[in-house]
């Protein structure tokens, strides 16, 4: 069981264990050991970990592509299956949904029995469901393979953050968790544009086809150059006792709560963006590319800046500002009509925003998870996907009873109840960002 947190800087008091039974000590060795090295093993050899990092982003940028790609089709999908846009919605909570169950396994696994090959069982699903996608014919199949990309995504946050927290250096770490958040938007900045084009071009299947291409390289370079899981690892099946240990700490609880509520907004209005701009301006698909364009951009702006958010004693309280104001500005974007371009600024805003409170927080859960990094990236991850998923099922309730303004009012208040919880870090969260200088 994990006793009271001390800072990284502290360390953890002699003949302390982690979730899992692990040895602290000899567990510290190990990690630093492998830290000051430039190279990490993998099948096919010794590896830079510069390249192994491009290689795990290259997958993590495929895994959040194939989610992506779904909100600039609703109105296609909608259309070509005889459907309505908040029905299709569902498809977004349908994948949210699977992400949460899956992350809630994953990271005990990864953390018991290895990353690589969780990792690689999910990469393989997420291709194959995205694939399949392609060619469903009906809604309630495209429903299937979406809840089973979800199951396969799932797998990947947390053993990603947890891979990256072996091998890469405390004092790095913040900003390569930030790095992969970030990457989230990346994909809405390229893959949804993309998906908009090739959806107005030749339909939303070969969008699908072209997602599942991408995904089925990404699979195959991480089959090469996946980093090896250490010799020394516990194999043996830890579950409900990481995350009883994590749970314990007010962190987690606390952090949870507002990954909820906070992430219905940034995950709402991400899935319902380019159905507005289409509905409410009469612009096409392929025009929609650019603002998606845009507004994911905010998003690589945001989840970057989480990193140096995470790093600085008044966390907090910068998490809880920018909260609210992102909340304001999606506010403002839904429920008044402030022309197309006006709308795209006050959406980026929004997202720039809104963006930073999930790396911020995940990038700090690694100072409380011990040998447990995966299982803490899960529970964050968890709250993530629930809160997309509230987002989307929530978000087409509204869009289908008030329109898009009650959509507007929704991000605003979330955003504003997950402000007021962000004050219960108290001075835990303050005094554990010892890398602020």
């Amino acid at each position: 069981m994990l006793t009271q947190h001390r800072s990284v800087a502290g360390g953890t008091p002699r003949g302390e264990t982690q979730p899992g039974g692990c040895d602290y000590n000899h567990l510290r060795r190990t990690l630093e050991d492998n830290i000051e090295t430039q190279t990490v093993r993998s099948a096919g050899g010794e590896v830079s970990k510069a390249w192994f990092l491009a290689t795990l982003l290259f997958a993590v940028f495929g895994t959040q592509n194939a989610v992506m790609i779904v909100p600039p089709l609703l109105v296609d999908i909608a259309t070509d299956l005889n459907t309505t846009v908040p029905v299709t919605g569902q498809l977004a909570t349908a994948t949210a949904a699977a992400w949460a169950v899956s992350l809630l396994t994953i990271g005990p696994l990864s953390d018991s029995f290895g990353r690589r090959p969780v990792a690689l069982a999910g990469l393989l699903l997420v291709t194959g469901s995205v694939l399949a996608s392609a060619f469903a014919p009906n809604l309630a199949t495209l429903l299937v393979l979406r809840v089973l990309t979800g199951l396969g995504g799932g797998t990947i946050p947390a053993t990603s953050v947890g891979v990256v927290s072996d091998v890469i250096s405390p004092a790095r770490r913040a900003k390569a968790v930030s790095a992969i958040i970030a990457i989230n938007g990346l994909a809405f900045a390229v893959a949804a544009p993309i998906a908009a084009v090739l959806a107005d071009w030749r339909g939303w299947q070969f969008a699908f086809l072209a997602a599942g291409a991408f995904m089925a390289v990404g699979f195959l370079a991480n089959v090469i150059w996946y980093p090896l899981d250490r010799t020394d690892r516990v194999r043996s099946l830890a579950f409900f006792s990481r995350y009883w240990a994590l749970l314990s700490l007010r962190y987690f609880r606390v952090a949870v709560a507002v990954g909820v509520t906070q992430r219905i907004a940034f995950w709402g209005a991400g899935a319902y963006l380019a159905a507005y701009l289409i509905e409410t301006f009469g612009v096409s698909e392929a025009f929609v590319a650019l603002p998606l364009g845009i507004y994911g951009t905010g998003q690589v702006i945001g989840s970057y800046a989480g990193g140096y958010v995470a790093a600085r004693k008044e966390r907090a309280l910068l998490m809880a500002v920018t909260s609210v104001c992102g909340g304001v500005f999606a506010m403002l974007c839904f429920s008044f009509d402030l022309g197309l371009w006006t709308t795209v600024v006050v959406a980026t805003a929004a997202t720039i925003l809104i963006s930073v409170t999930m790396p911020a927080m995940l990038a700090a859960s690694t100072e409380y998870s011990g040998d447990s990094k995966s299982t803490g990236a899960s529970l964050m991850g968890f709250s993530n996907q629930t809160g997309g998923a509230l987002g989307a099922a929530i978000g087409g309730a509204l869009l289908a009873t008030t329109g898009y303004a009650g959509i507007g009012y929704l991000f605003l208040g979330v955003t504003i109840a997950s402000s007021l919880m962000m004050p219960l870090f108290g001075r835990q969260f303050g005094e554990s960002a010892g890398t602020d200088k």
